[in-house]
């Protein structure tokens, strides 16, 4: 039986020079295990993700591998400390459709 895709909204405390920096040090390299990742700009000025996933482990697989190692060097760099990981809300996928999802498929 396959894993059912893992979707999340997660506020996260930077602004989007931060969010480049971080994307930059991630790389071109499609994240393995990532379906669909937005990042939007909230009226606080903080940012908001809407992921969806293969699976939370593959979310977990690529935060320990990917994610965590650049946002990690690019907090040193500015001297950000996070109290925290920023929490995660978890929501139940029904549908997920859309033209850029349809191109993103293609490549």
């Amino acid at each position: 039986m396959a894993d059912k895709p893992y979707t999340y909204v997660q506020d996260v405390p930077i602004d989007g020079d931060v969010y480049r920096q971080i994307v930059d040090r991630i790389g071109d390299r499609p994240v393995d295990g990532c379906l669909l990742h937005l990042c939007v700009r909230q009226a606080d000025g903080g940012l908001r993700y809407i992921d969806i996933w293969e699976s939370e482990e593959a979310c977990t697989r690529a935060f320990d591998e990917r994610i965590h190692p650049a946002v990690y060097s690019v907090f040193k760099e500015i001297g950000f400390q996070p109290a925290g990981e920023p929490g995660v809300e978890r929501l139940e996928l029904l549908d997920a459709s859309g033209s850029m999802i349809v191109a993103g498929a293609a490549r």
